[in-house]
């Protein structure tokens, strides 16, 4: 029971602040079950339709009823749905799309890919139906959840990041080549998300598989980071991951930074790491006394903390959940509300709101069904059960099924002005919008459980706790049960302590003296150090020549080129 506690506590702190019954909502008069039912429709209506139209596709094309590949040819939609499908209670098609996936995605393909979104879409989304394919019925190896093909997979596709990681810097590029690994003349022009955003992934791998090397990269780009911050604690939008130079210098909590905060509290949380957590929270007050202006974020100049973009952009709508985590709830209320009132303007959250002005930004008018200010609303209403948490999820189903649907699934928005729509539905629209909304209207589904409930598994290394709550969520959605991560190893202090233990007793014995070698976990010492050296000779004999299709300026995850301080100068798109 301790030991859970310690594990989850953090989050399953949230879960307990419940108020009574009949309270909140129901005296609103809001149908949360009606409006669960409508959120699973608009799940059915969105997947059911990718499956007719776009299928292997990455992503449907809502306008057209057709497919398209955009993050690298994985039918991705299809991984990205798939922890959605059980959280929606459909066993019978989690299980249908786990064979499916082991038997059509291959990733030894001649594709550039995104570092980042590969991380978080395609190698998060197979760790979480992993480690969910018990509870989904998956007739699991003996040897689950240490193993398992789902894990093999995401073990393959993080493996094909990893020539990405060998930088000067420890930080990675953002694009690398599946086959050939990081193609010559790549830019090494990353932005901070894209280098912060994988202790998630890489830390349940790496405790899952007991091969240390996917954690030991993500801390090392994290700290990275760490280390080449302002004097004034701040960190920028881009930087050079060859010198460590600082290309773009607006620090803010949003587009092309806003994850790499996210993972600071979520690895503190799952790995029970305090030097994470330290990290955060030492961000968090620069953050606070120089970005914040009566509970809104703005950008400033990383260096001076002078004011460069008195903007809110929709991708920062996640900063109040992140709030939550760390127990700050009422301020997140604050901001919180803030975003509301834009939601309530438009009907959605435009790209980019200028503040002062109170309206929309040139070319960033449109709302692309993000699911930030719906993920604040689900952590805060655990901690708070505020019924107007679930009013924006109200107006979220209301606006999203009024604007956004057509015939063949859910299309972006290009203009919440006129409602002009786009011919893409964005994977993260079935993996993160939709998860959000039901979980917000569902307060008994298994995701929200307060460790009253688990399952006891019997692995190779002893019994082992699971399905006890506190999931951490990637910056995709998908859940990571955290106990999962103390299954596959004894921990290495305690290992310690026996042999320590042991050479008392020998002592006091005073038999022949033993000596007790610590042996490394599977990739550690020696040979693993040549065996890197090896892949990275190989790697980069597989080189080719194919030009990476990312301008200098580019974020994998979301393109951050409406203002740009750089070098000093500011300038707009396209100059």
């Amino acid at each position: 029971g301790t030991a859970i506690q310690r594990f989850l506590g953090p989050l399953l702190c949230l879960c307990a602040l419940r108020l009574p019954a009949g309270s909140g909502a129901a005296a609103r008069g809001l149908d949360v079950a009606s409006y669960r039912e409508r959120v699973r429709a608009m799940f059915y209506h969105a997947y059911e339709h990718y499956l007719e139209s776009a299928f292997p596709y990455d992503e449907l094309r809502p306008l057209t009823c057709d497919g398209q590949d955009t993050w690298g040819s994985f039918s991705l939609t299809l991984i990205d749905a798939l922890d959605t499908l059980l959280i929606l209670g459909n066993v019978s098609e989690f299980q249908r799309v786990v064979n499916v996936l082991q038997e059509g995605v291959d990733f030894d393909i001649d594709v550039n890919a995104s570092v980042f979104e590969t991380n978080i879409r395609v190698v998060g989304g197979l760790l979480s139906a992993h480690l969910l394919s018990r509870k989904a019925g998956v007739a699991v190896e003996a040897g689950w959840p240490c193993s398992g093909p789902l894990l093999r997979m995401a073990e393959e596709a993080a493996r094909k990041l990893l020539p990405a990681f060998q930088t000067p810097t420890g930080m990675p590029y953002g694009t690398v080549n599946l086959l050939h690994g990081v193609n010559p003349g790549e830019t090494p022009v990353t932005c901070t998300a894209g280098i912060g955003t994988f202790i998630v992934e890489f830390a349940t791998l790496s405790h899952l598989t007991g091969d240390p090397v996917f954690e030991d990269v993500a801390r090392k780009a994290l700290k990275a980071l760490w280390k080449n911050r302002s004097d004034i604690g701040l960190v920028g939008n881009h930087i050079d991951v060859i010198t460590a130079k600082w290309v773009a210098q607006d620090a803010g909590i949003g587009a092309g930074v806003d994850s790499y905060f996210e993972y600071l509290v979520k690895g503190a949380i799952l790995l029970q790491d305090k030097e994470l957590m330290s990290m955060f929270l030492d961000y968090n007050k620069a953050i606070k006394n120089y970005t914040k202006f009566d509970d809104w974020y703005l950008w400033v100049q990383m260096y001076k903390g002078t004011v460069s973009m008195p903007v809110f952009q929709s991708l920062e709508a996640y900063w109040p959940g992140l709030q939550s985590l760390i127990g700050d709830v009422d301020n997140a209320m604050r901001t919180f509300l803030n975003y509301y009132t834009v939601w309530k303007q438009f009907g959605g959250l435009p790209e980019f709101y200028n503040i002062p002005q109170g309206y929309t930004v040139d070319k960033r008018e449109g709302y692309p069904l993000r699911p930030e200010l719906i993920e604040s609303a689900m952590y805060l209403y655990r901690a708070t059960r505020d019924p107007t948490l679930l009013e924006l999820g109200r107006d979220a189903v209301e606006s999203i099924e009024k604007i956004s649907k057509v015939d063949c699934g859910f299309a972006t928005i290009k203009d919440l002005r006129d409602h002009r729509l786009d011919n893409r539905m964005e994977s993260f629209f079935l993996a993160e919008t939709i998860k959000y909304l039901y979980l917000l209207f569902d307060p008994d589904n298994f995701i929200h459980n307060d460790g009253s409930d688990f399952d006891v598994v019997v692995t190779p290394y002893g019994e082992c706790v699971l399905s006890a709550g506190g999931y951490i969520f990637n910056t995709e959605a998908h859940p990571i049960d955290p106990a999962a991560l103390h299954c596959c190893r004894k921990r290495k202090e305690e290992q310690w302590e026996v042999e320590d233990l042991m050479r008392e007793f020998y002592s006091r014995k005073k038999t022949k003296k033993f000596t007790l070698k610590r042996a490394p976990d599977r990739g550690e010492g020696e040979n693993a150090k040549d065996h890197e050296d090896a892949s990275s000779e190989k790697a980069g004999e597989k080189r080719n020549s194919k030009k990476s299709s990312h301008s200098l300026l580019s974020c994998p995850s979301q393109s951050f080129n409406s203002k740009l301080a750089v070098l000093g100068q500011v300038f707009l798109d396209n100059t």
